[in-house]
């Protein structure tokens, strides 16, 4: 069990090596995707100096956290794009029947779909994440912690992308409510959550799991509370064992011929 488990995970890693690989034979289009991905995020850091400059804080945010906030968001979704891009765009392999390609592979079927492709531009946002920690509320514990939940949050995301996207296997046009959801989680992701409340709030923590991914690790990063780290980490297992239910169960649907009324 353990071994195989092993192989999995040292095929998903040459999967995900071999894609980026594959990108980078065209070195000036991969460093200008990743430059260009990197200083379109370092726009934004104006409009919040001047938002700053005409209020001392926002949401109960000040700069330090704003800025802190912005580089988890996107550190958390870059990392999902590189490790596992193909979840973001699952609908098109369902209704298209791409999945048969991978149906017939000796790997597991999920990690093979998901690890199948990486988005290059993200590598940007991950780096800049990065940077803007350490530039705006740099410490070595914090260093850490926004490492552990990058990693975390690029879990939930992915999980939540999945289950979105899986939707697909049993609606016609599904794909236009899952991006419109994936893509909402990115927005509420660079607002401070302080200035949501009442249902827009209960949304952002329990449909839309933006709460769990950046919200939460941005204060545990400010204030550290063990408890508060361990219920984030057993939300993201949660959620992934839920997106792993949902797409199965979706597959089971794909394979019984269920294509033709996606294709119509």
């Amino acid at each position: 069990m353990l071994t195989a488990v092993k192989n999995q995970v040292r095929v998903c890693v040459l999967s995900i090596k071999y894609n980026i690989m594959r990108e980078m034979l065209n070195k000036v289009t991969f460093l200008t995707n990743i430059c260009f991905m990197a200083l379109n995020n370092a726009a934004f850091i104006i409009q919040w100096v001047i938002l700053f400059h005409l209020k001392k804080d926002i949401g109960g945010y000040t700069m330090k956290e704003v800025m802190l906030l912005w580089g988890l968001a996107a550190s958390t979704f870059g990392l999902a794009c590189i490790l596992f891009d193909r979840a973001f765009s699952l609908p098109d392999l369902i209704i298209s029947g791409k999945l048969d390609a991978y149906l017939v592979m000796p790997k597991n079927v999920l990690l093979s779909v998901i690890t199948s492709s990486t988005n290059t531009s993200a590598i940007g946002d991950f780096l800049y994440g990065i940077l803007v920690m350490c530039i705006f509320s740099f410490s070595v514990g914090r260093f850490f912690l926004f490492l552990l939940f990058s990693a975390i949050g690029a879990v939930i995301i992915t999980a939540f992308a999945l289950m979105m996207g899986s939707l697909s296997f049993w609606f016609v046009r599904a794909e236009l409510f899952g991006d419109n959801m994936v893509n909402c989680m990115i927005s509420f992701a660079t607002y401070p959550d302080g200035i949501f409340h009442g249902k827009v709030r209960f949304l952002l923590y329990n449909i839309i799991p933006v709460g769990m991914a950046v919200y939460q690790p941005v204060h545990i990063m400010m204030r550290f509370d063990l408890g508060s780290l361990l219920t984030v980490l057993g939300y993201a297992i949660l959620i992934s064992a839920a997106a792993v239910f949902v797409f199965y169960r979706g597959l089971r649907r794909y394979s019984s011929s269920s294509l033709m009324a996606a294709r119509m």
